[in-house]
């Protein structure tokens, strides 16, 4: 039982900070802001209040403030997604290209981002199993892309770890931990 908490207790918040670098990195697509401001707009900071003051009362826009809600997300991973995927574009890029069939640019947009996150998450997080790492991406597919990509995102996903050599022998064992 206790197991089964401290799995979730650490995947629940890597599946938020995915979520949200995901949003923002698709942010960053259409609107072409840095890194920075588009992390300032979904980690702002606290606003100043008097310590006697209450909070104004108001009916918050719930199905907002939960895709905004960043207090169940890892930040540090949602940090390191955003900038991470950014900073190395390119990388990233020429890790996936090999494995597709079709034009980088071609891809819907979602499943590019998903693809470079997972690689990024491939390359430099050695901590998280691989098959973590394709099935969150799978997830996010499911979640946020056009129906039935989360087999394409798989299926290159599988082949870019089986093309690291530090992953490869680990895609032998099937390494399933969370």
């Amino acid at each position: 039982m206790a197991r089964t908490r401290h799995r979730h207790g650490h995947s629940r918040p890597r599946r938020a900070a995915r979520q949200r670098a995901l949003q923002a990195l698709y942010q960053w697509q259409l609107t072409g802001q840095s890194a920075r401001e588009i992390e300032s707009q979904f980690l702002p900071a606290e606003p100043a209040r008097p310590i006697n003051e209450r909070p104004p009362v108001v009916e918050p826009d719930r199905e907002m403030e939960e895709a905004l809600d960043m207090a169940d997300a890892d930040l540090v991973l949602f940090r390191e997604l955003l900038h991470g995927v950014l900073d190395r574009l390119e990388e990233w890029d020429a890790q996936i290209v090999p494995h597709l069939d079709r034009a980088m640019a071609s891809l819907d947009p979602v499943e590019r981002l998903v693809l470079r996150m997972g690689a990024y998450e491939l390359s430099e997080r050695l901590d998280i199993p691989c098959r973590v790492v394709i099935n969150e991406a799978v997830e996010l597919a499911k979640a946020f892309g056009a129906e039935a990509s989360h087999k394409y995102i798989n299926g290159v996903l599988d082949k870019v770890a089986r093309g690291q050599a530090l992953r490869a022998a680990e895609m032998g064992r099937g390494d399933t931990r969370g």
